[in-house]
């Protein structure tokens, strides 16, 4: 006759409080618990160390910190109400935006301590995990490997060594607030029956759970994890049997109360949820290009991406591509893997209850970010939204492999592999961090682990414009537009590209291209409305120059650009107004200083202009026309030695310019330094034959003689 299985012998419940063993015992648990926490939270540190030294990156960094503001400008009253109503870059996330401003006030812009203070968050999150996991299940050593497994995985890296996602790391910080709270909260109610001020424990854990959502709202799924958490390893739902063996176990609760009790919880949802639709359909980060067989085909997909990354985690990225529309064969392959893992969870429900708990867990916490009800960006998955739901995976995985070590040997054989998984992770996390040293290497890294990636082109392209590597930056723009034509950003960086290059025309027709994807993207017009004006094509230009302020009355380029417009219009004192407010709004633009110059001299206002150009030229000592203005209108106040000594300067940076050259010359001639005066005027001469001042001052120095 077959023998009916037995349960399982692993731990499937919190275990008995040690005060039972004795007060010794008790003691010598909790302090093992705590050098375990510390041991977790300084071996994080040491291995996300290696990120401090990064560089920012220019995706997302930008809006978040470094051309951000309202974050560059620290904690103040201004920011903080700022803070708690923006939906800049298409999220509600307070809390977020709080941390960014705190980093600016104690660090500025020095990347190192922006990336100290998130990789600080993450240990406080490995050890804050252990701690939760242990006081839910009662498993020690299972808790531990679990925490460790989540902090040194290089899954992990995207959301620890990127500054912008600053609210992975916080928000996880709560929700294992909210994890070990919920486990006191049950505790406290079961000791005294339902009531003894348990009620004050779960205000706590509902504080907790606001502020996770105030930095990001990522945790909207964390009620519903507390329910499967009801169900195992709680069992306050009293579907399953009691894991101590002859005894009652705890007494059983209605359904019903238990999701009457996620009740507020649930009300936060509702009003994150909202929020953060309401954002990022403003922002433009929502899309509808997609079809919902499309994305739900996705959202499929990526489950089985997902856990082949968790198990083998290579050729990881900062951005993958959304393909749109995944072959069929891909479809039926992903969601034969899902129906099997979903069916063989449901099968052992009862035997092995923690399956369903960690793989509901894992679906559940990936249906905000998976795009099945709205794709928002451009990325099929990422690295960063497995951080909280890939907890649910290891739960399962962990506690089966728990339930089979019930000799000294698996025990020992168990410790050596989780020392091995361990060390391999954190060889490929360190490995990882690398990537992100700066945008150059992590867009190299994206373009070599992926296909098609129109963006990574874009962004790569836009690193080595600014660090002087022209044309290899077009290279990378036009690498995106063959991909897909009709990306905004790409169309942008390369018309400012060729912009720069003074060749506005070329440009016009990219910024249209960038606009017809994006009509209400300021930037894209104003630079549109600056190759126009570049042409002199005034009225069109100020058109969009009207259509930035009207919606942003402070946008200081719009406020410069137009300036121009006016003056090249005539309307000088409405021009001088409006680069004096672009100045109020951005004192430290070394265009408007320059641009406000122009205009002061054009009114006579010699001191005023000098003062501007002066100031352009410290802001920006490295252009060269600034500094040939200031040494020009030094001449023409007769101040010959300060005159000479700029326009050496912008000699040094564009030399054999004529213009500069004749102006160095007739310094050169009334500082009595006549050989040296009639060398540059010569030199002028030769570079621009008939020059107009060169002639006419090198005549008047030889007929002197």
């Amino acid at each position: 006759m077959q023998k009916k299985p037995s349960q399982p012998k692993a731990s499937s419940a919190p275990a008995k409080p040690a005060t039972e063993a004795g007060p010794s015992a008790a003691a010598a648990l909790a302090k093992r618990v705590r050098w375990i926490a510390a041991g977790l939270f300084v071996g994080t540190l040491l291995l996300f160390a290696r990120a401090i030294p990064h560089d920012f990156v220019n995706y997302d960094d930008p809006d978040y910190v470094t051309a951000n503001a309202h974050v560059r400008g620290g904690l103040s009253w201004e920011n903080l109400k700022w803070a708690m109503t923006s939906g800049e870059a298409s999220n509600w996330h307070p809390l977020t935006w709080l941390s960014h401003e705190l980093d600016a006030t104690l660090f500025g812009l020095n990347p190192h301590g922006h990336h100290a203070t998130s990789v600080v968050w993450h240990a406080l999150n490995a050890a804050l995990a252990f701690l939760a996991l242990r006081r839910l299940t009662g498993a020690l050593w299972t808790s531990a490997f679990f925490a460790a497994l989540f902090a040194w995985h290089p899954l992990r890296v995207e959301s620890v060594a990127w500054v912008s996602e600053r609210k992975d790391v916080l928000s996880g910080f709560f929700w294992f607030a909210v994890l070990w709270l919920y486990a006191g909260y049950v505790e406290r109610r079961r000791a005294a029956g339902g009531g003894g001020g348990a009620w004050k424990r779960y205000l706590l854990l509902l504080a907790a759970f606001a502020l996770g959502l105030m930095a990001k709202p990522m945790l909207v799924t964390l009620p519903c994890v507390l329910l499967l958490l009801d169900f195992w390893p709680l069992r306050r739902t009293g579907w399953l049997a009691p894991a101590e063996a002859g005894g009652a176990g705890p007494k059983a609760e209605a359904v019903g109360w238990l999701v009457l009790e996620k009740a507020p919880m649930f009300l936060l949802v509702v009003a994150s949820s909202w929020a953060t639709y309401r954002v990022q359909q403003a922002g433009g980060a929502v899309t509808a290009a997609l079809s919902a067989d499309a994305r739900l085909a996705n959202a499929v997909v990526a489950v089985g991406r997902y856990l082949g990354k968790f198990l083998v985690p290579a050729d990881l990225a900062v951005l993958y591509p959304h393909p749109g529309y995944w072959p069929g064969g891909t479809v039926a392959a992903a969601v034969a893997v899902v129906v099997a893992l979903t069916a063989g969870a449901v099968w052992q429900v009862r035997r092995r209850p923690w399956l369903a708990v960690g793989w509901l867990w894992f679906l559940g916490t990936l249906v905000p970010v998976s795009g099945a009800a709205v794709q928002v960006g451009l990325q099929a998955m990422a690295d960063r939204y497995t951080y909280l739901p890939m907890l649910g995976v290891q739960l399962a995985v962990l506690w089966t492999l728990r339930e089979k070590v019930t000799t000294a040997g698996a025990r020992l054989a168990c410790a050596w592999g989780a020392a091995a998984a361990l060390a391999a992770c954190a060889v490929a996390t360190t490995r990882q961090l690398g990537v992100w040293r700066d945008s150059g290497t992590l867009f190299d890294q994206a373009l070599a682990a992926t296909k098609d990636n129109y963006a990574a082109h874009d962004n790569r392209g836009l690193f080595r414009f600014k660090a002087g590597r022209t044309e290899e930056a077009m290279a990378d723009y036009r690498a995106a537009l063959t991909i897909n034509p009709g990306y905004m950003n790409a169309n942008n960086n390369l018309g400012h590209a060729l912009a720069e290059q003074g060749r506005p025309a070329e440009a016009v027709p990219l910024y249209r291209a960038a606009l017809k994807a994006q009509p209400g993207n300021l930037e894209v017009r104003n630079n549109l409305a600056n190759a126009l004006s570049d042409l002199n094509q005034l009225d069109e230009a100020m058109e969009h120059y009207e259509y930035v302020l009207a919606r942003q009355p402070d946008h200081a380029n719009a406020l410069n650009g137009s300036g121009v417009v006016l003056a090249m219009q005539n309307r000088l004192p409405e021009a001088k107004a409006r680069l004096e407010r672009s100045l109020r709004v951005a004192p430290a633009n070394a265009s408007a200083h320059n641009n406000l110059g122009n205009l002061c001299s054009m009114l006579g206002q010699r001191d005023e202009a000098l003062a501007h150009y002066r100031r352009a030229a410290e802001l920006n000592p490295r252009e060269p026309h600034t500094l040939y203005l200031v040494g020009a209108l030094l001449n023409e106040q007769g101040k010959s030695a300060e005159a000479a000594e700029a326009l050496g300067r912008a000699l040094a940076l564009r030399p054999n310019h004529p213009d500069t050259l004749a102006q160095l010359g007739l310094a050169q001639l009334r500082l009595g330094r006549r050989d040296e005066g009639l060398r540059a005027l010569r030199t002028a001469l030769q570079a621009q034959p008939g020059h107009p001042q060169a002639t006419a001052w090198l005549k008047a120095a030889e007929e002197a003689k």
